[in-house]
């Protein structure tokens, strides 16, 4: 393997409601931090803190020593890292490249081959956490790639997350992140249900997550979406347009696979009703309001 750069200057690529916190866990360690963003206004924190900003992906690339990205859908991952310009190909022999966007498995081995041509470090690490998890560096991060290359970059990921675990070679943790999705739409479908349930029995629905967010029901959803629901606080901690996404390619990865998942493909339909009716943008917990009957 191409010996590894000193790591001296981090790129950060994607400053959505995940990004920026992240990349500000880098800033605040005293890391020379290099950023770039499609909208320039989203890093005007960080730059006033001491980031540097650069004009593009390959900008970024060609100067520093280990780059980040975390960007909307796999054509975006594609467009910065392969297309003309971009991260692969203005990298130095010995830099790291490391998507944490969640993406296609596939498209995570076709980057990691470009970069091994040129010498060039890829991995695949999506994270779960949402924004909370990035606001208090507490994400749990799915690594795909060389057990070196994992090892060189830990540090640096343990300013963002607390569970990091490689999962095998390049791919791999993207593999992962399908997993996490799928347990978490059928147990989104799992949660609704169970308060829907509550309320049109007569039930105090609040009372009853007292109870069973307290034994064998419980779950990260059920205790700390269920109250959002039955509050009607659907605010974004990860947008439902990016989770029907995410399905999507976890149902896409299962077809090829030959696995049916009955529960992923309910779970998708419903994500895109809800999307259909103006609440893209919500969070996933808005799932509720197809239960709720807040509209038709």
């Amino acid at each position: 393997m191409t010996t590894l750069r000193e790591i001296k200057k981090i790129g950060f690529i994607g400053f959505g409601i995940m990004g920026r916190s992240m990349a500000g866990h880098i800033l605040a360690k005293g890391h020379e931090l290099h950023v770039f963003n499609r909208t320039r206004a989203k890093t005007e924190d960080l730059l006033a803190r001491g980031a540097v900003w650069h004009d593009g992906p390959g900008d970024i690339a060609a100067e520093c020593d280990v780059v980040f990205t975390i960007v909307g859908f796999p054509q975006d991952v594609e467009e910065i890292y392969l297309g003309p310009g971009g991260l692969v190909e203005q990298a130095c022999s010995g830099t790291v490249l490391v998507d944490m966007t969640t993406s296609s498995p596939s498209l995570a081995r076709r980057i990691a081959e470009a970069g091994a041509s040129k010498g060039v470090a890829v991995l695949d690490a999506p994270v779960s956490g949402g924004e909370i998890g990035a606001r208090n560096a507490k994400l749990s991060i799915m690594v795909g790639g060389d057990v070196a290359v994992v090892e060189h970059i830990k540090p640096l990921l343990s300013l963002m997350g607390e569970n990091i675990v490689r999962q095998g070679e390049v791919g791999a943790g993207q593999h992962t992140k399908m997993a996490n999705q799928i347990a978490i739409a059928c147990n989104m479908l799992a949660v609704c249900e169970s308060l829907s349930y509550a309320k049109q029995a007569g039930l105090d629905p609040k009372l009853v997550l007292k109870s069973i967010g307290a034994g064998a029901a419980s779950s990260f959803l059920l205790v700390n979406l269920g109250p959002r629901m039955l509050d009607g606080d659907f605010a974004p901690g990860f947008y439902v347009r990016h989770f029907i996404k995410d399905m999507s390619i976890a149902l896409a990865e299962a077809e090829r696979m030959k696995l049916d998942l009955p529960g992923l493909a309910r779970a998708k339909l419903l994500y895109e009703r809800l999307a259909a009716s103006g609440h893209a943008d919500d969070g996933t917990q808005a799932l509720f309001r197809l239960y709720d009957g807040a509209f038709g």
